[in-house]
């Protein structure tokens, strides 16, 4: 992996990120590329992050920010769709505009898929990715996953269907 990475700590999210939040549940430009595609009141992400264990095992889920240096916050990563029969989980992550193609994807992809393994002891890790988003299915297949199929008219953006790549990685 490419030692010039910047540094980036993945951290549970806090009271006082709910505008850094916000922003990036809000961002329209990424709707099209996943299965959001409703905005997000403060107060349902407020009533997240009060209520939310931030315990894959208690919440099905887990949500980190990305934290840049200086604190900066550049994105967030999560682990949904918890299964802890089967242990796997899919993977998402949104890096914010302003840094992205900077590698604090692959950084905090790294160190996500590092906590995965040796804290949670999942055993496999997938990707739901837009086809048309080869940035992120790039930075997937750098980072050892593997397309397993491709899932017809999977995603629809309001006008359109288009198709999504299942790529998965084993730990």
């Amino acid at each position: 992996m490419n030692n010039q990475l910047p540094e980036v700590r993945l951290r549970a999210i806090e009271p006082e990120d709910l505008d850094a939040l916000y922003a990036i549940e809000n961002d329209r430009t990424v709707w099209n590329l996943g299965v959001t595609n409703v905005p997000y009141s403060r107060y349902v992400l407020h009533d997240y992050i009060a209520n939310a264990k931030n315990d894959i095992y208690a919440d099905g889920q887990v949500r980190l920010l990305v934290e840049g240096e200086g604190g900066a916050v550049t994105g967030i990563v999560d682990l949904v769709d918890f299964d802890p029969r089967n242990n796997k989980a899919e993977v998402g992550i949104v890096i914010r505009s302003e840094y992205r193609h900077q590698g604090y994807g692959t950084a905090a992809m790294v160190q996500l898929l590092a906590y995965a393994s040796s804290v949670l002891h999942l055993h496999q890790v997938y990707a739901v990715i837009s086809e048309g988003n080869g940035v992120a299915v790039s930075l997937f297949e750098r980072l050892g996953f593997r397309q397993a199929s491709v899932l017809a008219d999977w995603l629809y953006d309001g006008k359109e269907y288009s198709d999504a790549v299942l790529l998965q990685t084993f730990l």
